[in-house]
């Protein structure tokens, strides 16, 4: 059966789901996105997704051309058409065909896309063993530049991080920020714990407010454990006890390497354990 798109207003065949090159989300990589899990048929803290939606079409002038309800409805219906069970969802607005020129106006229309499909990232041994990554020489955007907390198309910055973790032969990179502290990785967010507990970067250090990210923290209070966001060097990444990181994609996994310093005993941590569990029993549970 070949893959449905929803493609502004309607379901289309994978082959004929086309977009003009004249789309400033291609030209200039106007417009935001969003990655959504699906567990069980269920969509995975859909109204924390939409919200960070709309929030990052907000600042950068992006008017979404749907409600919030209708769009549940075609978020649905995707996932329907694909007969997903335990996939992922990829929520894009464009900022629509425009003119060769810098100038968001000329672009009539935005345009919406939804793919249900499915994902693994990393691979499954991974997540037994743990991840090897290094710290990336990339700097993480400047606030003032692109503003973390959006969910911008405009990936770039994270894509150069990514090619050096590659050239490296490893997955993955942490970036850090203009001041030197830990952001985020390329595509995850930051974790480490030490004495019992748990450390990461707050937004303001130039992390995307992960949904993930937000729902390990609730997780891992529910269990009594102290979550602390705080600044975080490269040197505390390396004296940590255990380090984990956490995305939608990704949900939560164990990093026992980075810069060639091994962390803690080299395997997965008991508490990066703990909370891993706790998230798949929570995500599969549909626990409110």
């Amino acid at each position: 059966m070949a893959l449905k798109i929803w493609l502004d207003g309607k379901l289309v065949d994978h082959a004929d789901a086309k977009v003009s090159v004249f789309d400033h989300g291609l030209l200039y990589g106007d417009g935001v996105f969003e990655g959504i899990r699906v567990y069980g048929g269920r969509v995975f803290e859909l109204e924390a997704h939409l919200r960070r939606l709309y929030e990052s079409a907000k600042v950068i002038r992006l008017e979404v051309p749907m409600g919030k309800n209708e769009l549940v409805a075609a978020i649905k219906k995707t996932v329907e058409a694909n007969g997903i069970v335990d996939g992922y969802i990829r929520l894009l607005v464009t900022r629509g065909v425009g003119t060769l020129g810098l100038n968001p106006f000329q672009c009539k229309n935005s345009s919406l896309i939804i793919i249900a499909d499915n994902i693994q990232l990393y691979p499954e041994e991974l997540y037994e063993t743990g991840m090897k990554i290094i710290s990336a020489t990339t700097v993480r955007n400047h606030p003032l530049a692109i503003p973390p907390q959006v969910k911008s198309m405009n990936y770039l910055n994270n894509i150069i991080a990514k090619i050096e973790a590659l050239d490296n032969n490893v997955p993955e990179a942490v970036m850090y920020n203009h001041e030197g502290y830990v952001a985020e990785a390329t595509g995850d967010n930051v974790f480490i714990v030490r004495d019992g507990v748990i450390y990461t970067p707050p937004v303001e250090a130039g992390a995307l407010e992960g949904i993930t990210r937000n729902l390990v923290i609730r997780l891992a209070r529910k269990e009594n454990l102290e979550v602390v966001e705080k600044n975080l060097t490269r040197c505390d990444l390396y004296i940590c006890d255990e380090f984990f990181l956490t995305g939608t994609a990704a949900e939560v996994i164990g990093i026992v390497e980075i810069d060639g310093r091994i962390i803690g005993d080299g395997k997965p941590g008991p508490i990066t354990k703990r909370l891993r569990e706790n998230f798949f029993e929570y995500a599969h549970a549909g626990r409110k």
